[in-house]
């Protein structure tokens, strides 16, 4: 069972690690970034982030998508993590049991122009590509997508957000 999706440029950190995990009851965290799939010293780096008692999966977004399909994994508590809203929507859009995603930061490390930036949050600016993912995913009637940085934060609707923007 997937908890949470939740966007973060930064993939596992201490908010991720201790807060998200602890507040989300889930022991199993799921990486879903396909760089982070094929290079070793990433790889290496989100392990050391991981809280003692959890688990970390890495997988491309494609292999995550068949690792929550797998049966075998309803039983568990997985938090999932992507670095890009694109990634985020690919999962919601290929999987039906995708409740929440949080966009809690993105769009700082990017190299895409500054200037073709929109700030929806304070702690996410999305570039067209991302910006356009970020609509697919606010369409998606079944899902419920917005900000939340800290659980003790109040969380701001993305719908909400890019009407806003849009008028």
């Amino acid at each position: 069972m997937i908890t949470q999706i939740r966007v973060d440029d930064r993939l596992i950190h201490g908010q991720v690690a201790v807060v998200w995990t602890k507040e989300l009851n889930a022991p199993l965290l799921v990486v879903a970034n396909d760089e982070a799939a094929n290079n070793e010293i990433t790889q290496m780096t989100l392990k050391m982030a991981v809280p003692a008692g959890s688990k970390l999966l890495i997988r491309s977004v494609e292999d995550a998508i068949r690792v929550f399909k797998d049966p075998r994994g309803q039983d568990k508590r997985m938090f999932v993590i992507v670095n890009s809203v694109v990634d985020a929507n690919r999962l919601a859009q290929a999987l039906a049991n995708i409740d929440t995603v949080n966009i809690a930061n993105c769009g700082r490390f990017d190299n895409s122009d500054p200037k073709s930036k929109v700030m929806l949050f304070p702690s996410v600016q999305l570039n067209p590509t991302e910006l356009e993912a970020a609509r697919e995913l606010a369409a998606l009637e079944r899902v419920k997508t917005y900000n939340q940085v800290l659980p003790s934060n109040k969380q701001y609707d993305l719908k909400t957000a890019l009407e806003e923007i849009e008028q």
